[in-house]
């Protein structure tokens, strides 16, 4: 008893309070619910509207359902509140126009703005969004906003930064798209000067698509608060969304939805000989609190024993998917924690090198005047030839670094397809060919595009092919000596009609027998010492199988090697 009074000031009463008053609340919201179903009460169903493609928060997945941080919070707090959702999954400007005709009821990721707070009732925050300026390596440096005046700036289509833009009027050229997705695309394409757009979501779809000639270069813009939005005669809604979203983050689920879905934060507990201390004494006056409601629970343990068997054979299948996702909540974590240093030597590089370059001139001219000096300990000779190399060598180690980690979440991340549609094989070929058509001429002279003269088609994800497409043209570069070796990448139907095949064949040196059946394995690489993490060829794999597809090896050591990819043809 010493060793708990010792600790007891720093838990006043109400403390235990607050919690007695949250697990009652829930125990009867969790009662209440059992009651009406006992009843056959008709639950309220309430139309949410989304974005179809806006990871990590909200998406349509792979199997064509919604998915993400504010889809699975908003399950929860319909759960805990009492009422059914169904989810309409559109572009943004779709999704708010919706709202205003009524059309939905509720928009689950909306952020607050003095403008829309006319016209719209918000919950608190779920969360905070930051917008970035991406720009493609030639874009000359942007620091502020107002630097954007007389540039063609990429926005998506009614979103906060396309209201931005148009309120402060500082004289951009205003490009709306649809989606995140086609605003990337059409700046990494060239076209237009700058894309201003949602951090987080960018950085999911351009690392997905590998876009690997944009980046973010500026924060300008403070973060934006996402929430719940609904017409102001829908106050009674909000109420409802307010108060289960207060309830989630009191009892911690709200928490444990985030770092699922954006990556786990530190944790600072308690220890667990004072947390077991606390919850005795809890547990202590819960018993009497219980005690009014010990016989409703005798009349449910019969229901009870019978959905447990149940449960136990669900419990067994989800522990392999539990392991995968902390995988993916461990990998986000880490990764957040090394891009932040990272994307600071990356844009601050540069920034050294045109220093040197433009001391170097002064440094020469001291030289000549006053003899030879020292810097860092060195001769001036010596520095100036050998402290270019150390910067191209920083800034290959940060870029190193990036792609590691980004192969990492790649593999250990859920992410989304787009949603499935007819897709011409060879439109994606040509777009994957251009994409990294600076790495094909830097490897070889002898590129071969050919293509089957028809439309190819399959149904799925033309970003997801792409994304597999670059991945095997970027390992069929790194797998050449020397520009006289060539690559060939091909299209054409089987005999019988019923698939496409595309090949990517190298005259590289080729890769041992004994080692083709590990090549889509997570982790393993055969370019360890070059950067490799293993993760291309695996990631590549998934793709094709969810696409009902194969993709198989064949290799002659000092010959090359061949990639075939056997996908179904979709006839309209």
């Amino acid at each position: 008893m010493t060793q708990l009074n010792r600790y007891l000031p720093k838990f006043p009463l109400v403390t235990i309070t607050t919690f007695l008053t949250c697990a009652l609340l829930l125990m009867s919201q969790q009662l209440m619910a059992e009651i009406d179903n006992k009843s056959g009460m008709q639950k309220p169903v309430f139309v949410v509207g989304a974005d179809h493609s806006y990871p990590p928060y909200e998406f349509v997945n792979q199997y064509g359902e919604p998915d993400g941080y504010t889809v699975e919070l908003t399950l929860a707090i319909a759960e805990l509140m009492g009422f059914e959702v169904e989810f309409r999954m559109s572009d943004w400007k779709t999704a708010l126009k919706g709202l205003y005709q009524e059309d939905v009821d509720v928009l689950q990721g909306i952020a607050y703005s003095v403008v829309r707070a006319q016209t719209i009732s918000f919950s608190p925050p779920h969360s905070i969004v930051n917008q970035s300026i991406f720009a493609r390596d030639d874009s000359p440096n942007i620091s502020n906003v107002s630097m954007l005046k007389d540039k063609e700036v990429i926005v998506q289509n009614a979103s906060i930064m396309h209201e931005y833009l148009i309120n402060e009027d500082i004289g951009a050229k205003i490009i709306p798209a649809p989606t995140h997705l086609e605003a990337l695309r059409l700046l990494a394409a060239g076209k237009h000067d700058f894309a201003l757009i949602a951090n987080l979501p960018s950085l999911y779809l351009t690392k997905e698509m590998g876009l690997n000639n944009i980046y973010p270069i500026s924060s300008p813009v403070q973060g934006q608060r996402l929430g719940y939005g609904v017409l102001p005669k829908n106050e009674a809604l909000i109420s409802r969304f307010t108060e289960g979203l207060a309830i989630l983050k009191n009892t911690g689920r709200q928490q444990e939805i985030y770092e699922k879905w954006l990556g786990s934060l530190e944790k600072k507990g308690l220890p667990w000989d004072i947390i077991a201390q606390i919850v005795g004494i809890a547990a202590s006056l819960l018993l009497l609190t219980l005690a009014g409601i010990v016989v409703w629970n005798s009349m449910l343990r019969k229901e009870v024993e019978k959905r447990s068997s149940q449960i136990h054979e669900q419990q067994q299948q989800l522990i392999q998917a539990d392991k995968m996702a902390s995988l993916g909540v461990l990998v986000s974590g880490v990764a957040h924690e090394i891009n932040n240093p990272t994307g600071l030597l990356m844009l601050n590089l540069p920034l050294l090198k045109e220093a040197w370059i433009d001391a170097l001139p002064k440094l020469e001219a001291h030289a000549q005047e006053h003899g030879e000096f020292k810097l860092a300990g060195l001769s001036f000779n010596r520095i100036k030839q050998e402290l270019p190399y150390l910067l191209d060598e920083m800034d290959q180690g940060t870029i190193r670094i990036r792609n590691i980690v980004n192969d990492l979440k790649d593999f250990a991340r859920s992410e989304p397809d787009e949603i499935k549609q007819e897709v011409d094989i060879n439109k994606v070929i040509q777009t994957a060919v251009r994409l990294v058509d600076k790495s094909i001429r830097t490897a070889t002279d002898e590129f071969e595009l050919n293509l089957q003269d028809q439309h190819l088609l399959i149904m799925g994800s033309a970003q997801r092919i792409e994304q597999v497409m670059i991945n095997l043209i970027i390992n069929a570069c790194d797998a050449l000596d020397s520009k006289g070796q060539r690559i060939r990448v091909s299209s054409e139907l089987n005999q019988s009609n019923t698939q496409v095949i595309i090949k990517v064949e190298d005259q590289g040196g080729g890769i041992d027998e004994n080692l083709l059946p590990r090549l889509t394995d997570p982790f393993f690489t055969t370019k360890r010492e070059l950067g490799g993490t293993g993760l291309g060829l695996s990631v590549s794999a998934s793709i094709v199988q969810a696409h009902e597809g194969s993709m198989t090896f064949d290799s002659v050591k000092l010959l090359g090697t061949t990639v075939t990819i056997c996908l179904p043809c979709y006839m309209p």
